[in-house]
């Protein structure tokens, strides 16, 4: 695990400065300096930093090939490396290294771009400079497990793992994208394909670049395809199938030539990668105020497995206190509240371990989201919902128009989201679903607090709307499930996982998030999926064949974090009001009505904690890049102080 960045620009002189500032920004993805480097000529500029993995003597980067017309830099693991190499060296190519990365470099030489990503299995982002060409070659894996942005404007190239490393080029303009803020206020995350920065993009997963002579072009190598769902296997060929796909997925994803753990819940997902894995360390938090206790039963776990456990209770006063650092190494906000238990987790664990095993990706694959369609917990009220949704699409669009319009009832959401067409309805993971409040902010709520210039008409609904016509003919399960790989997982849960592990120099892998893995998910019937019996019904009971029972029921949990508490304690309400009550706040918010809802919701009046901290974060956020940045580097531009004692007692060289 890595971190790079790229620039084309020939009006840059002095290159190798340069690269070399934009290298430090992100220090912390990389902190090997023997492993890190970087490479420049007339056009181009490339640096690497490097946290080493596997082939820890060798493995430098930039990687060249045979006569150092091409190299590569590259952040990421391939996990089918081996047989890759033995392919290659078959077709004469000569390894300098015993690194994944040298695979994909003399990979794109023989196969090209398409060929060598038609073969690859595993989480990538990485930069081939093609000397001969004068091309800059670029790729995102499957998922977009590893982040990549970039940013193309008046002859200004930039491309990398981190957007805080484009703020140092003297021909970035930073401003800030005022578009992005309403979404985010909706849905704790920017859902644009711009970010916060205005002119930096997101790159998207399933694709590769080429940019030469100011031009960047950009395709297509794989997307999620629900054309091929097999309705005649077995619900014990389907368990058999998905046992197997995991364990070897799991299997492949514990390579590594240094430590490696898990991250362990009490819920199915991680406790099925760990019981697979079966590491030495196991790692969990939970919170001194509540509202639950994650690490109970996960201790439960760690022991009947033999597992050494390692427990971290977090603290209100240093979740605050950290709070600002977390939004930094994150590029943009994001109100998230699973960042701060996440945070602590990544802290905990570094201190033994390199690498670690996570159970993200699970829920979107396998359908585990009570958004997908657990609104009751009644079988009658599921039962008559479940018949409603086989009707005709004619009287299905009747009976939703007629449920919306009445008052609340028992089973009122359950059948409307039964009875709707997706597409009508759908919001995302932000918040449990409800109709009259279906995100943190409505988009009304969001234009009544936002001052004129950052109002508009966008809804989260909308903004999906592409994604839906994309899978139409899925069945209307998988179509909602597309929309959170698309949205949910790529721009929330994926960037916070990687940014927040990486800010602790540790690499963490998701053997969820595997193509043959997901490919299979693919097949799979809904009904399988999602019945009265539960969520993820058959991927738990491909779970049960290495839990004790009781696990593979869990109900999903996540990261409980006790916000509702903290704002309703005058400690923290205070930090907060401080923050809201700032001169420049008035630019964005009407001062006034987010003050008022901070203190009705401290007065218990309402709950409008989300909405808050929503509101909290973007204003974080923002203190750190745009009002003081110079002192933002000064706190933040550094390792980690259990990483920086490792770098001091020579233990990371």
């Amino acid at each position: 695990m890595c971190g790079i960045v790229a620039f084309c620009d020939k009006d840059i002189i002095d290159k190798d400065y340069t690269i070399q500032s934009m290298m430090k920004m992100i220090q912390h993805r990389g902190p090997n300096v023997k492993g890190s480097g970087y490479y420049t000529n007339d056009t181009a500029a490339m640096g690497f930093r490097r946290l080493s993995v596997i082939d820890l003597a060798g493995g430098r980067q930039p990687i060249f090939n045979e006569d150092e017309s091409v190299l590569i830099t590259f952040n990421g693991e391939i996990y089918n490396f081996k047989s890759l190499r033995e392919d290659l060296v078959a077709a004469g190519h000569t390894f300098r290294t015993k690194a994944d990365t040298e695979v994909l470099l003399h990979g794109y030489e023989q196969w090209g771009m398409d060929g060598l990503l038609g073969r690859v299995r595993g989480m990538f982002a990485f930069l081939i400079w093609d000397d001969n060409k004068k091309t800059m070659f670029g790729a995102r894996d499957f998922f977009g497990i590893k982040p990549l942005y970039y940013y193309n404007e008046d002859g200004t190239f930039i491309v990398g793992s981190e957007i805080k490393s484009f703020l140092v080029h003297p021909h970035f303009k930073k401003e800030l994208n005022e578009r992005a803020l309403k979404p985010f206020l909706m849905n704790q995350y920017n859902d644009l394909d711009e970010t916060f920065f205005k002119g930096v993009y997101r790159f998207p997963a399933g694709h590769w670049f080429e940019y030469r002579d100011g031009k960047m072009s950009t395709h297509e190598f794989w997307d999620a395809d629900y054309r091929h769902v097999d309705y005649r296997r077995s619900d014990e060929e389907t368990i058999d199938a998905i046992d197997r796909e995991v364990t070897e997925s799991v299997e492949a994803h514990r390579v590594a030539d240094v430590k490696v753990g898990a991250f362990l819940s009490e819920g199915v997902d991680s406790s099925y990668v760990t019981t697979i894995l079966k590491p030495n360390e196991v790692f969990s938090v939970n919170f001194d105020e509540g509202p639950f206790d994650e690490a109970g039963k996960a201790r439960e776990l760690a022991d009947h497995e033999g597992l050494h456990f390692n427990q971290y209770s977090v603290k209100a006063d240093e979740a605050f206190e950290d709070f600002a650092e977390m939004q930094y190494h994150l590029d943009e906000p994001d109100a998230n509240p699973s960042v701060i238990p996440l945070w602590y987790l990544c802290r905990l664990a570094r201190k033994k371990v390199t690498v670690v095993l996570s159970g993200e990706g699970a829920d979107e694959l396998f359908a585990g989201y009570m958004n997908y369609g657990v609104h009751t917990k009644s079988r009658a009220i599921w039962d008559f919902a479940a018949d409603i949704h086989k009707l005709p699409d004619g009287m299905r669009r009747i009976v939703a128009n007629t449920v919306k319009k009445m008052p609340n009832f028992p089973g009122r959401t359950q059948i409307y989201t039964q009875a709707a067409h997706p597409r009508e309805y759908y919001a995302g993971q932000s918040v449990g679903y409800d109709m009259a409040q279906p995100t943190i902010f409505t988009s009304t709520q969001a234009n009544a607090v936002l001052q004129p210039e950052y109002r508009n008409d966008l809804t989260v609904n909308g903004l999906y709307q592409a994604d839906f016509d994309k899978v139409a003919d899925a069945e209307e399960l998988k179509q909602i499930q597309y929309i959170d790989l698309k949205h949910f997982m790529f721009s929330d849960i994926l960037q916070k996982a990687d940014k927040i592990s990486m800010a602790h120099s540790l690499e963490l892998r998701v053997p969820y998030l595997d193509r043959k893995v997901a490919e299979l998910a693919q097949t799979i019937p809904s009904s399988k999926l999602l019945n009265s019996n539960n969520s993820k019904d058959i991927f738990r009971k491909a779970a049960n064949r290495h839990l004790p029972e009781e696990w593979s029921k869990r109900p999903k949990l996540g990261f409980p974090t006790p916000i509702k508490a903290w704002l309703r304690e005058e400690k923290y309400c205070a930090q907060v009001r401080a923050l809201f009550g700032e001169d420049w706040v008035a630019s964005f918010f009407d001062q006034e009505k987010i003050l008022r809802l901070l203190q009705d919701n401290f007065d218990g009046r309402i709950d409008a904690r989300r909405q808050i901290w929503n509101i909290f974060t973007f204003l974080t956020w923002y203190k750190l890049f745009f009002v003081d940045f110079e002192e933002t580097k000064r706190k933040y531009e550094k390792l980690q102080p259990d990483v920086q004692e490792f770098m001091d007692k020579g233990i990371l060289v």
